[in-house]
């Protein structure tokens, strides 16, 4: 809901991609399939589960590569229209270490929970007995961050440029 606030107040002055829209959007459902089902419980990852005999249902899993992906392309929007970074290399380097350190304070946060809550906390972290879970969430949402630039940085790229046409044009 913050998100949504947060997009909402930057609109009229501030307008992303829509790719990076549609992207933040995705990555919404997917947390509130999560929180709707808790992440150890999405119906279709049980039944996947059950299917191949998996050891875990695997749902948290997307959703921390989306939260890698998602951050990656906002952080990268942010950095080209603002140009705080001038080479490609550096800025593919430093997208990733902001969607890993967002992943990272969000382990964080699970932590604090876990420390505060005491065995409650098992609902909330969705680790189903895996000691390496925290490990494999940062691992996936970098892996995220490092996939999504060369998958979709051409395509936000031509959208930056519609956004940059159209600003300069006075017709946004």
């Amino acid at each position: 809901m913050i998100g949504a606030l947060v997009l909402l107040v930057i609109y009229p002055h501030t307008r992303l991609t829509m790719l990076v829209y549609c992207l933040i959007w995705l990555h919404a459902l997917v947390l509130m399939l999560g929180g709707h089902w808790t992440y150890a419980e999405m119906p279709l990852f049980n039944w996947l589960r059950e299917e191949f005999g998996l050891q875990r249902n695997y749902y948290d899993r997307v959703g921390h590569l989306f939260q890698g992906l998602v951050p990656a392309m906002i952080a990268r929007e942010i950095f080209i229209r603002a140009a705080v970074v001038r080479g490609r290399a550096w800025r593919y380097f430093l997208v990733c270490c902001v969607a890993l350190a967002i992943s990272a304070v969000y382990e964080f946060v699970e932590w604090w929970v876990a420390v505060a809550s005491g065995t409650a906390a098992d609902a909330f972290l969705g680790t189903q007995g895996d000691i390496w879970d925290t490990q494999w969430d940062m691992f996936l949402a970098l892996s995220g961050a490092i996939l999504v630039q060369p998958l979709l940085g051409r395509w936000h790229d031509r959208q930056m440029s519609g956004l940059t046409r159209r600003y300069a044009t006075g017709s946004i």
